[in-house]
């Protein structure tokens, strides 16, 4: 079975968030079942794995885009270093910039990487069982494969859509629709919702399949999508949830090189605590006190506006028996509240940006990580930190319902309701107590590494999606 990916992002390529984590790691365990071959597509982007990785070019071709051509070229990396193809298509103007997103263009970047990628597809005669779009940003092959003249050859290729956040749904004005491959007039209600192009209208409405990535997430998008939820009951026949998996080759205490420290569930006290302490010496906090960290976006689907609130609410009440870190960026208000915090707060380490490194260590060290999440597809991140023998926080909705078990029935983290500033102090708080009684976190501590959140079980349900 051939599948080809079609994403904005797979890491380590090319990271802004979950997204990026999923695509580099679901085709490499998808290749590791017998009959299976999985690949990724993707922008070029002027990258450092662009450039230190060799590239053969594969395919020249041109697409026409309003009263314009532009020049697609298709690079395929050449060792497999991935664990599975990866072609890059690079187009001058629209596909060959620094990053994936915040472009004034976006829209006519997505729509190019889509033409071009059936376009490469068509000319090459090469037609895979399955494509597989992730989020909106591919939104539109469905409808292109089975209404676009141009793509003939491609039609009735089974196409499956993934929703990592439906909160992005890449709206456009009804005049980018010069920019895309020929259709007929009578299939643009295809593409319609609410006056405008929605490609993740688009592709509920015209792929064969699509999931949320977890049941839960799944569960609330039938009463909350912004706008799209009763497309979604109309379309229920055809949704699935499929939870994420993590790599945990690339997440493994035991052989993770951005640690201070390795180790494992065996010598997880040991190696935690000499983790935490490296951590805490280079931000000037006290290892001694229980260490909650945040890592993410400054989104306010992540909560991250509550962050201001939750750092000195929680330092104000335990008198400052704790210390908890941030690292992230985005809303730049709240960057600048946080930044205040730091300076008033000496428990309390702002680091703000995209590190992959530092979020490493940071699993490592910290004894609870934060999720006041509004919306939480899945999540990553509670899944990291179980694997690295730290406790989740989290509010408990999508993913993080599925993934994260209060303690008081018998889980491994702490759950909360409301997307408060107060009722995640509330679970700090309860954390408190479970840090300063030492049986019951180093039980947490172990139970947690014990969770399977490996990508084999996830790989198993999207196949047989693609088998289906």
């Amino acid at each position: 079975m051939k599948i080809f990916n079609l994403s904005m992002e797979c890491y380590p390529v090319a990271k802004v968030g979950g997204l990026a984590d999923v695509v580099g790691a679901l085709p490499k365990y998808l290749n590791q079942i017998e009959g299976v071959e999985a690949s990724v597509i993707m922008p070029w982007y002027n990258k450092p794995f662009v450039h230190d990785h060799e590239f053969q070019v594969v395919f020249n071709g041109w697409i026409h885009q309003s009263f314009h051509m532009f020049e697609v070229t298709v690079m395929k990396e050449r060792a497999k270093i991935l664990g599975f193809d990866l072609y890059l298509v690079k187009i001058a103007g629209l596909l060959d910039r620094d990053n994936p997103y915040g472009y004034w263009d976006e829209s006519q970047q997505f729509l190019a990487f889509q033409h071009g990628v059936l376009h490469w597809l068509t000319a090459m005669k090469i037609r895979p069982d399955v494509l597989h779009c992730h989020d909106y940003h591919t939104g539109l092959v469905p409808f292109m494969v089975e209404n676009c003249p141009e793509f003939g050859f491609l039609k009735g290729v089974k196409t499956i859509g993934t929703i990592h956040n439906g909160e992005y749904q890449g709206q456009m004005r009804w005049e980018m629709a010069e920019y895309f491959p020929w259709f007929r007039g009578d299939k643009a209600g295809l593409l319609d919702w609410d006056g405008q192009i929605n490609p993740l209208a688009a592709m509920l409405k015209c792929c064969h399949a699509f999931n949320a990535v977890s049941e839960g997430y799944l569960d609330e998008l039938f009463h909350s999508l912004r706008g799209l939820e009763i497309l979604v009951q109309q379309e229920h026949a055809k949704a699935y949830g499929i939870i994420n998996g993590i790599d945990t080759e690339v997440w493994n205490p035991k052989t993770d090189a951005f640690l201070d420290f390795n180790y494992t569930r065996q010598n997880a006290d040991e190696g935690k605590w000499r983790n935490k302490k490296e951590l805490c010496g280079q931000y000037g906090l006290n290892p001694d006190l229980p260490l909650v960290s945040f890592i993410g976006r400054f989104a306010v689907e992540k909560g991250a506006d509550l962050l201001p609130d939750i750092v000195w609410k929680s330092i104000q009440q335990t008198y400052g028996g704790l210390n908890i870190m941030v690292l992230g960026s985005g809303d730049k208000q709240v960057e600048h509240e946080l930044k205040e915090l730091k300076y008033s707060y000496s428990n309390f380490a702002l680091d703000l940006g995209y590190k992959e490194f530092l979020s490493h260590k940071i699993y490592a060290a910290s004894d609870f990580l934060l999720m006041p999440s509004r919306v939480e597809p899945c999540g990553l991140n509670q899944m990291y930190a179980m694997r690295y023998g730290t406790v989740p926080i989290v509010r408990f909705t999508g993913g993080l319902r599925d993934t994260v078990e209060d303690i008081s029935t018998g889980g491994s983290g702490i759950n909360f309701g409301a997307a408060t500033a107060e009722d995640a102090v509330h679970a700090i708080h309860r954390a408190m107590h479970i840090f300063h009684d030492k049986n019951l976190m180093d039980s947490l501590v172990h139970s947690n590494m014990d969770y399977d959140f490996s990508w084999e079980k996830s790989a198993e349900k999207y196949l047989e999606l693609y088998r289906k």
